[in-house]
């Protein structure tokens, strides 16, 4: 199991085969893999050795892609830089892989450069953009042009492919140590998982390229032999419009996303026939938006990842079969799924026991899929990867058929008054309310209950929403101490990560501030 396996399977196979498109760039399959072999050695003639990190900070493109598998080509660690950080937090990331190389684009050259001042251990810096190169970097179309290719150095199995920042919600980020083997089989369960992954599919990167949803969509479309679309970052016109013009038929979107398509002006002016099948995940999507989503949607066929940054990202997925809105499991279009190929699902107590089925306990998740552990972390680690498992710190349950349902983050649990709430049901609730863009449901301090449901709301635009009308709305369809007891209506959306999660801490920190006991 090594990764530019699947650069050797495309070219035997189909070498004039669209590999890439991005803006009006194209490249076949066999000019794809040459690129790669050239790449390669041009990191190895700048000193890269085996097991080197090489950071990447950049929009989505063709080059991205080409060098992760450049840099696999020449025995090296990829080491993807999440586009919204700050130069802290890049400097931070960068002295703890310990990075000798920076590759940036025309976006974050002036980035690029204050990161690359700051760390003295970063040897060169290479810029991936089309304009020119700044001052004090090289260009990477010039080194492709004066490379030698090298010999695949075909790294894989357990050997580290990858460190992977989590998204940094709390404190500084961990790395994620993922292996080809983590890579590549989270890659063959959703290729096998997911209807539309064969060499006549064209995947569009829409969702962010360093970030693991889109990062293993990407390798499954290699791993198939498809063809990929890019688009820099997420618009939904610019989605549209890319959509019809190359006849992409698969992409992979967040909720924040796709609700931005529906409500898109456009959404209706342009030919999406070509557009056969969706992944979406990252963060929970509300019901009431997932049927909306279907209804005008009929054509495409949806199906729901879960997972995190230590499963590759994939734990269990939700096919379309079960993507209906009547019949005899409608329920289970609450679900996150079953376990995708090769990994075990289990829900634990907090012994470490196996609950029985529909007793909610904390996800634990093994299998080749899982991460090495966190960069530099033993201790961390052993305290999320225990006996081969990692404990995902999400509350969920599975029933009799094996359909593991989501019900929260465990440290995101608000209890109230001796009851614990989990906000998720709290948020499916009111984004069922006529009229509601997106919500998030958080514990605030609370001198009667010691924590009560919190709940801040933001209106779709044109619509005037009433703090008051929320908790009655609720109370019909979930237990009365679920229900808010507060509510702040806002205008603005609400603080997301680059993956689209909404940042919970940042809404809880004006609450907790002065609080002994601080639930963040």
């Amino acid at each position: 199991m090594y990764l530019t396996q699947a650069l050797h399977r495309a070219v035997a196979l189909t070498p004039g085969k669209t590999a890439t498109i991005s803006g009006a760039r194209r490249t076949t399959w066999q000019e794809f893999r040459d690129r790669v072999a050239r790449l390669a050695g041009a990191l190895k003639s700048l000193g890269v050795e085996r097991g080197d990190r090489i950071a990447i900070l950049s929009m989505n493109s063709d080059r991205y892609l080409e060098t992760c598998f450049a840099a696999w080509w020449a025995d090296a660690v990829i080491v993807p830089m999440n586009t919204r950080w700050s130069v802290a937090e890049h400097v931070y990331s960068i002295e703890d892989a310990g990075a000798s190389l920076l590759l940036v684009d025309d976006t974050f050259a002036e980035t690029g450069l204050a990161v690359r001042d700051a760390c003295p251990q970063i040897r060169h810096t290479i810029h991936m953009g089309d304009g020119a190169a700044p001052i004090g970097t090289k260009s990477y179309e010039e080194l492709i042009a004066s490379a030698r290719t090298v010999e695949d150095a075909r790294r894989g199995g357990e050997e580290l492919a990858g460190i992977f920042y989590t998204g940094g919600t709390t404190g500084f980020p961990k790395g994620v140590m993922l292996s080809h083997q983590a890579l590549w089989t989270s890659a063959l369960s959703i290729g096998a998982g997911t209807e539309g992954f064969n060499p006549e599919m064209r995947y569009l990167h829409a969702a962010p390229m360093f970030h693991l949803a889109d990062f293993a969509m990407s390798n499954a479309t290699s791993l198939f032999g498809g063809s990929h679309v890019f688009m820099p970052g997420f618009e939904p016109v610019s989605f549209l419009k890319l959509m019809e013009e190359h006849k992409a038929s698969y992409t992979l979107l967040v909720p924040t996303m796709i609700r931005l398509l529906l409500d898109c002006p456009a959404f209706d002016k342009h030919d999406l026939s070509s557009w056969k099948g969706m992944l979406y995940g990252a963060s929970p999507m509300a019901e009431a938006m997932l049927r909306e989503a279907l209804t005008k949607l009929p054509h495409v066929a949806f199906t729901q990842g879960y997972g995190q940054t230590e499963l590759a990202p994939i734990a269990t997925l939700l096919g379309p079969e079960h993507h209906v809105l009547d019949g005899a499991h409608p329920h289970r279009l609450r679900s996150a799924g079953q376990s995708g190929l090769c990994v075990e699902v289990r829900i634990l107590d907090a012994d470490g026991k196996e609950l029985p089925r529909g007793e909610v306990g904390e996800v634990a998740v093994r299998g080749p899929n899982t991460m090495l552990g966190y960069w530099n972390k033993p201790e961390q680690t052993a305290a999320t990867l225990v006996d081969g498992w990692v404990m995902t710190g999400d509350g969920g349950y599975m029933d009799e058929d094996g359909f593991l349902y989501i019900v929260d983050r465990i440290k995101d649990m608000i209890v109230s008054g001796g009851e614990n709430v989990f906000s998720a049901e709290v948020e499916n609730a009111i984004m069922q309310l006529d009229g509601v863009a997106e919500c998030a449901v958080i514990g605030v301090p609370d001198p009667k209950w010691g924590e009560r449901v919190h709940a801040v709301v933001v209106p779709k635009a044109g619509v005037s929403l009433n703090a008051e009308d929320v908790a009655p709305h609720c109370r019909a369809l979930i237990a009365g101490y679920k229900c808010p007891r507060s509510v702040d209506i806002r205008m603005e959306p609400l603080p997301k990560s680059a993956a689209g999660k909404i940042l919970k801490t940042e809404l809880r920190r004006p609450y907790w501030e002065n609080q002994a006991r601080n639930v963040s």
